[in-house]
């Protein structure tokens, strides 16, 4: 099928993702596909100001509201502006879903409009920021932001900073630990069978298990759900959150790309 991502048709790929090889389990590949990623709501043209500077660097966000940043045709990261080369990204990932970053700051012309943004990176090491084109990016707002608890084992999920949902999660082992730190979807897995080990969904966050580094893919780590109910409330995991399933699927209907996630000890 073919769906609309933030203004360019893509076509949804069945894919093989290995979720085992990503910190999150059993040595099982699983079949999966890319689910859809939210239309943009809003692509600021200048930030709000009396005056700026040029090359003066803003923080955008907060805690109500954060901003996504769609590559639709690929992107080169940079240590600075114009900098050394950090990483290039294509349209989409290795599992065929729309490259996007978690966008923290802009940095402004005289004008106030945008030259380049500070952006969250999905790679090696954990919590790696870059600077990315303006005009490599198109931007949304995101609503919602999920903070992990380790220590207490609960999920949060706000909306514009107010509560709407609260659960029990599984983490990772003592020899397996889930990363903490402040990252961000960075795509959302439906596997064809909704009934195994990462139930009906697996919602990609730009966070790498510290212990897991000859896995494939790195060992990026997940939320996903579980066909062991039983585990939810222990620290089990390779460094995936897990889930009741039931419970996935609502966090999956508001964690879209670019949703914040902070992970706490």
């Amino acid at each position: 099928m073919r769906v609309n991502l933030t203004g360019m048709r893509v076509r949804v790929l069945a894919l093989l993702l290995v979720l085992s090889a990503a910190g999150c389990g059993q040595h099982t590949r699983s079949q999966s596909r890319a689910a859809a990623a939210p239309r943009p709501r809003t692509t600021p043209a200048a930030v709000p100001a009396a005056h700026c500077a040029d090359g003066d660097l803003r923080r955008i966000g907060s805690a109500r509201i954060a901003y996504a940043g769609s590559a639709r045709h690929g992107a080169v990261a940079f240590r600075t502006p114009a900098g050394a080369e950090l990483a290039r990204f294509g349209s989409t990932n290795v599992n065929d879903y729309p490259t996007v970053f978690g966008v923290v700051g802009v940095v402004v012309r005289a004008d106030c409009t945008p030259s380049w943004y500070r952006v969250q990176l999905p790679v090696k090491p954990n919590g790696v920021l870059g600077y990315v084109r303006a005009g490599s990016l198109q931007l949304q707002r995101v609503g919602a932001r999920i903070v992990v608890d380790i220590s207490d084992r609960q999920l949060t999920v706000y909306d514009h900073g107010k509560v709407t949902l609260t659960a029990t999660v599984a983490v990772g082992s003592s020899a397996t630990p889930t990363p903490t730190g402040r990252y961000y979807v960075n795509q959302r897995l439906i596997p064809d069978n909704t009934s195994g080990p990462f139930g009906p969904g697996a919602i990609g966050i730009s966070a790498y298990s510290n212990v897991l580094t000859g896995w494939t893919q790195g060992g990026p780590i997940a939320i996903h759900g579980t066909d062991e109910p039983g585990s939810i409330g222990h620290a089990v995991s390779n460094g995936c959150i897990r889930l009741p399933n039931a419970t996935l699927r609502k966090v999956f209907t508001v964690a879209f790309a670019g949703t914040p996630v902070i992970i706490k000890a």
